[in-house]
């Protein structure tokens, strides 16, 4: 089963809005970029912020929208709202290489939690775990990207809402930039090392990723983030579809994009069917490179 009607006139409505400020930012952007040619075009920034060794700070709002099915009951009336804010901080050493810190803080709004004895599922709102990565870049040149790091999750979610495990584990990436697109692989693993809770955590990540650079800061490609859980022998498997456009708004840079996933694999009593986002993400002065720069080279 889909998405049901009212959720959809909310989506839409909420992608009608979202197109509408990505139209009125693109003709604004044009006018200003005539009056700042020195300044990087919007084709450079949106291919940088397409790196993900990028050199550029930059703060992410995410807005998903998530509905749901399986075959728990009412497991297909079910929908929630994330709001995930994603800071980016690339430390720059002096022979190219870098480190870039991009830690993860989720507001999970009316997230459904299915009560056996109730046969039926509450909704809790509040703080999920948040997680980071740190990863290590080094300079290889214009075309080949690299790195490896290690990504962890803290146990700091509202009761009900994470796993409250510390987790930790590595990362690792490869890939291929060129003008006009961008390539990767990017998988990672994460154990539990701690905490109070009793689950157990053995997840792999692998994002496959592809973008196509058309030119006057567009993007247009796919990104899945496949998971696998290890103790339940369960994959999640989302088709991906994503589309932005980097505009530039009083001298800023900021890039306005859509995503939409379909889950072709996930677990059958209950999981993400669909995840709809709108992202807004401005690129910032890196204050934290020029703070703790020095102390990480």
């Amino acid at each position: 089963m889909g998405p049901r009607k009212d959720d959809i006139m909310k989506l839409c409505k909420t992608g009608f809005a979202a197109t509408t400020l990505i139209a009125l930012l693109a003709l604004g952007d044009a006018q200003l970029q005539a009056q700042e040619a020195e300044a990087p075009s919007a084709a450079d920034i949106a291919a940088e912020l397409s790196n993900p060794n990028t050199a550029l700070a930059s703060m992410t709002f995410k807005n998903q929208f998530r509905f749901f099915e399986g075959n728990l009951p009412n497991a297909s009336d079910q929908s929630s709202y994330t709001f995930l804010f994603q800071p980016v901080f690339p430390f720059p050493w002096e022979n190219g290489d870098k480190m870039i810190f991009r830690p993860a803080f989720p507001l999970l709004v009316d997230q459904p939690l299915y009560k056996p004895a109730k046969r039926d599922f509450d909704t809790k709102s509040g703080l999920g775990d948040i997680a980071f990565d740190l990863i290590y870049a080094p300079d290889t040149g214009d075309s080949l990207l690299a790195g490896v790091g290690l990504i962890s999750s803290l146990p700091t979610a509202a009761s009900g809402l994470g796993t409250d495990r510390f987790t930790l584990g590595p990362e690792f990436l490869l890939g291929y930039m060129s003008p006009s697109q961008v390539v990767i692989f990017f998988p990672s693993h994460q154990w539990d090392v701690g905490g109070s809770g009793d689950i157990d955590v053995n997840l792999s990540t692998i994002q496959l990723g592809y973008t196509y650079l058309p030119g006057g800061g567009w993007n247009v490609g796919t990104a899945p983030i496949m998971t696998r859980d290890w103790n339940a022998s369960q994959w999640s498997i989302p088709v991906n579809l994503n589309v932005g456009k980097t505009v530039t708004l009083s001298g800023k840079p900021w890039k306005l994009s859509a995503e939409v996933n379909y889950y072709a694999e996930k677990n059958d009593a209950f999981a993400n069917e669909w995840m709809v986002g709108f992202n807004v993400t401005p690129v910032v002065q890196n204050y934290f490179a020029s703070m703790f720069g020095d102390m990480i080279r």
